[in-house]
């Protein structure tokens, strides 16, 4: 889906990433892939935004109580849900299901941008700047469906990585929350390699206890182009595989999403490309 984005295009990702050869690519490393297709949402110029703070809110609210469904039923039969965007909202529902299926859920957020925007801050009231604020139980009303704000994740089960584009809402919040974060400055100043096992550290999560979102946009558009909102002086490509390489070692990866990839914005299909390898990496591809 596009609908919590300020721009069109994210919602043919998913098949630009499954163009990339994403699932044989999955099953060259041994694993049992089952695609089970997507979820279906409205197109934004079929419908109204809605009177709501948050566009589309009543719509993306039902696309995530959908998504929560089936991601729900891969955790049921002990899969690991691994979801392809479209716009970060879906990460709503995504994580609503992982809440439910692993009570002591840990988060991991790779973005450039922090998604702690909430009804009252949002500058563009675009959804897919709010899913983490969501999580976090700072917005009501909208999402009840998914179980938020009453069963919110705690703040110190929450990491953020690669932050260089904030809200003056979400520094605040940040502030609040005393979130764990690491900005793009961090890594320059640390290492990727650093900030990401700090960042594991600190979250400590127990086996298969790892949720994982990665906005693509992480990544600088030098490397990944066709993203919804890129931001300047991301990280490398190696970067961002090292953080993917240290999750798998972990053992406690439960979920995973890669989100805002922009086939319209690409080049060559060039950032579907990296969103497959860095799948690959997370679920244990390596070098040699």
């Amino acid at each position: 889906m596009d609908l919590g984005a300020g721009l069109r295009g994210v919602d043919m990702g998913p098949s630009a990433v499954r163009y990339a050869g994403l699932i044989e690519r999955l099953g060259a490393l041994g694993l049992d892939v089952r695609d089970r297709g997507n979820v279906v949402a409205a197109v934004p110029q079929s419908i109204e935004p809605g009177r709501a703070r948050l566009r589309y809110a009543e719509e993306i609210a039902a696309c995530c109580a959908e998504i929560a469904r089936r991601v729900g039923d891969s955790f049921r039969v002990g899969a690991l849900p691994l979801l392809l965007g479209g716009d970060h909202s879906l990460a709503i529902g995504a994580l609503a299901a992982a809440r439910d299926a692993r009570p002591e859920l840990r988060v991991l957020w790779l973005d450039a941008h922090a998604d702690l925007n909430t009804a009252e801050t949002t500058p563009s009231g675009n959804v897919h700047g709010t899913p983490l604020a969501v999580a976090l139980g700072r917005v009501g009303g909208h999402f009840a469906a998914c179980g938020w704000p009453e069963q919110a994740i705690a703040p110190e089960r929450v990491a953020l990585v690669g932050l260089r584009d904030l809200d003056p809402g979400e520094r605040d919040l940040i502030r609040t929350l005393e979130l764990a974060v690491y900005t793009i400055a961090d890594v320059d100043r640390m290492g990727v390699h650093a900030v990401v096992a700090e960042a594991l550290d600190r979250l400590a999560a127990p086996p298969d206890g790892l949720y994982v979102s990665v906005d693509l946009d992480v990544v600088d558009p030098l490397h990944a182009p066709g993203v919804g909102t890129p931001v300047s002086g991301g990280l490398t490509v190696r970067e961002a595989h090292l953080a993917m390489e240290l999750i798998a070692e972990t053992g406690q990866l439960a979920g995973l999403d890669l989100v805002e990839v922009n086939p319209i914005r690409d080049t060559a299909n060039r950032t579907a490309e990296l969103a497959r390898d860095l799948a690959l990496s997370a679920l244990g591809q390596r070098i040699l």
